[in-house]
């Protein structure tokens, strides 16, 4: 078998692992920490969400999407739902959600009870995906944090919403 030299001592770098490399590989894999945000503009109001998983190195990927017109506690729940269903994806040993959204937070500590029905769906769905990832032998945990630490979440939810009202076309009348 013939072998590049160029190759020969290199060791596989992070991430090098096939996608689904299954529990073996998580065992020891990555812990992500993923950033999240939801940003709605009034209450309700068009809205977007950003997520940034990062693996320790930089951000793995940033993700961005705008949901249409809803609440800002929908749109938290929306992108902590798009972190997770990402995360699944990518087997790591250890999911560190983080998030601006104190009411979010905890909620899925189980500190403070979910009221509305609307979030009651949302929240539910999110401790099924955090289930599943325990289940497959994925540390998960969520905190707190103040906005100033999770600007490139806000700033990917607030480009979703330009991005999409700048494609609406202009309704307003010239004279």
């Amino acid at each position: 078998m013939r072998t590049d030299p160029l190759l020969e001592g290199l060791t596989p770098g992070r991430g090098a692992e096939a996608p689904d490399a299954g529990p073996e590989a998580r065992r020891g894999g990555s812990r992500l920490v993923i950033h999240i945000d939801g940003a709605a503009r009034g209450n309700p109001g068009p809205a977007g969400i950003g997520v940034m998983l990062d693996g320790g190195a930089g951000p793995v990927r940033t993700l961005y999407r705008y949901i249409g017109e809803t609440t800002n506690n929908v749109a938290e729940y929306e992108a902590l739902l798009l972190a997770l269903r990402e995360a699944q994806g990518l087997h790591p040993a250890g999911v560190r959600i983080r998030s601006d959204s104190e009411l979010l937070v905890r909620q899925i500590q189980g500190r403070y009870r979910v009221k509305s029905p609307r979030l009651a769906t949302l929240y539910a769905q999110a401790r099924t995906l955090i289930q599943q990832l325990s289940t497959a032998d994925c540390r998960f945990s969520i905190e707190h944090i103040g906005r100033e630490l999770n600007r490139q979440a806000d700033a990917l939810a607030n480009r979703a919403i330009d991005e999409a009202l700048s494609a609406l076309p202009n309704t307003r009348s010239r004279s």
